[in-house]
């Protein structure tokens, strides 16, 4: 798994798992059980993964929707 970005933005999270889903690709939301740690105040990131095949076509899709702030 390739780590594309990590943010604390559910709404962010979920279009961008939305808009790589319709691309093709398999995203992976990585530790997303922290918000039941933190009581939901959402100051733990997130981080959101694709394997490592579909690496460049995700990020490609990231960049081409203006969503590719904060990639890491």
């Amino acid at each position: 798994m390739r780590v594309l970005l990590a943010t604390t933005n559910p709404i962010r999270l979920s279009f961008l798992v939305a808009l790589l889903r319709d691309a093709g690709c398999q995203p992976v939301v990585l530790d997303g059980h922290v918000s039941a740690i933190e009581g939901g105040i959402g100051i733990f990131p997130r981080r959101l993964a694709v394997p490592e095949d579909q690496e460049a076509q995700a990020r490609r899709v990231l960049r081409e929707a203006g969503e590719d702030d904060g990639l890491l």
